[in-house]
């Protein structure tokens, strides 16, 4: 793909994935990240996808080339001169549930040996809170690649506050029309009452999880809908509660308007990478619709192959014609609240 070339861009993490599935497989030291994940979404409906990310010296160049061999622009992943632990463990107790700390605790429930990459793991989240410094692995506006200005969608993947807070801004200068994000479930909680609306403020799309948008409001009690009008009343046009198998929860703010829209029955057999697929996909109908709904139809599909197969590239190699067909499949099935 050339730059010119590079219409939407996912930015977010690149990971090396350790896995416990819902149905107990161990997947280990694999390619992963909610970047890699959002922007395989998007590439579902588009030729045109590139990623932002920053790596360590050691992270895999094959895994590069994997993905600019699937036709993703990678010019702007910054490879930096020093290793950095990019390992994450997360495991599934449920295909709904799942919980990414103590890893020891968890490979011993299933009576296997505990990877020696994960001796010392805490989380892949540390530091996703800091309000002052970037770390290391943070993306920062000056990450941007120069061929941003020709970008017409953008999608910020779970990362750090301070990422959250001072991209969007300069994806607005260059001239980016469509700009979504997908929170941090660090930061969404009740402590961050007065810095949360600085994120969600100016957005096209603020796209949590119905756990993270439970979390931040309590100990408050609310329904789905008035956490999605609390939201939207921080600024942004359009408010999408990812709910799993449930489907999506959607809020107009402009329009005052509400939906549900139903997850598409696929065959489960990997839940990782759902959502950050849903959001990718959900960018690019959001830019080509301008449709609320659409763009969350398409976001849909997008997580349903992603969760039919294991591995953040295994979306890209279904059939041609799949995405469309399931996508009037399930367009009947939306229903206005």
């Amino acid at each position: 793909m050339s730059v010119s070339e590079c219409q939407y861009v996912t930015l977010g993490g690149m990971r090396q994935d350790y896995c416990i599935t819902h149905d107990g497989r161990v997947l280990l030291g694999v390619l992963g990240g909610n970047a890699i994940y959002s922007a395989v979404g998007a590439r579902l409906w588009t030729d045109t996808v590139g990623i932002v990310s920053r790596v360590g010296s050691d992270f895999p160049t094959e895994w590069s080339d994997q993905l600019s061999n699937s036709g993703i622009n990678v010019e702007g992943i910054h490879r930096l001169s020093e290793p950095h632990d990019t390992c994450t463990f997360y495991a599934y107790l449920s295909q709904e549930e799942r919980v990414d700390t103590d890893p020891a605790s968890h490979f011993l429930r299933i009576g296997h040996p505990l990877p020696k990459a994960l001796l010392d793991y805490r989380s892949s989240t540390e530091g996703q809170t800091k309000r002052d410094t970037f770390s290391s692995l943070a993306i920062r506006p000056t990450d941007l690649p120069a061929y941003i200005a020709m970008v017409s969608g953008a999608h910020l993947a779970p990362a750090h506050y301070l990422t959250h807070t001072t991209i969007p801004l300069r994806l607005r200068e260059f001239g980016v029309r469509t700009v979504t994000l997908d929170p941090s479930e660090r930061y969404m909680e009740p402590s961050f009452e007065k810095e949360l609306p600085i994120i969600v403020n100016g957005l096209d799309a603020f796209l949590p999880s119905e756990k993270e948008a439970i979390s931040y409001f309590r100990p408050l009690e609310k329904d789905i809908w008035q956490v999605a009008e609390a939201f939207g009343a921080m600024g942004c046009r359009f408010v999408v509660i990812k709910q799993g198998a449930r489907g999506q929860s959607i809020w107009d703010n402009e329009a005052k308007r509400r939906w549900h829209i139903p997850a598409y029955p696929a065959k489960v057999y990997d839940v990782t990478g759902a959502g950050d697929s849903f959001c990718g996909g959900f960018l690019v109908g959001l830019e080509q619709t301008g449709d609320v709904v659409e763009a969350a139809l398409r976001g849909s599909i997008s997580a349903s192959i992603t969760i039919e197969g294991s591995g953040a590239l295994y979306a890209l190699d279904a059939l041609p014609g799949l995405v469309h067909a399931r996508l009037d499949s399930l367009r009947p099935s939306v229903t206005q609240v």
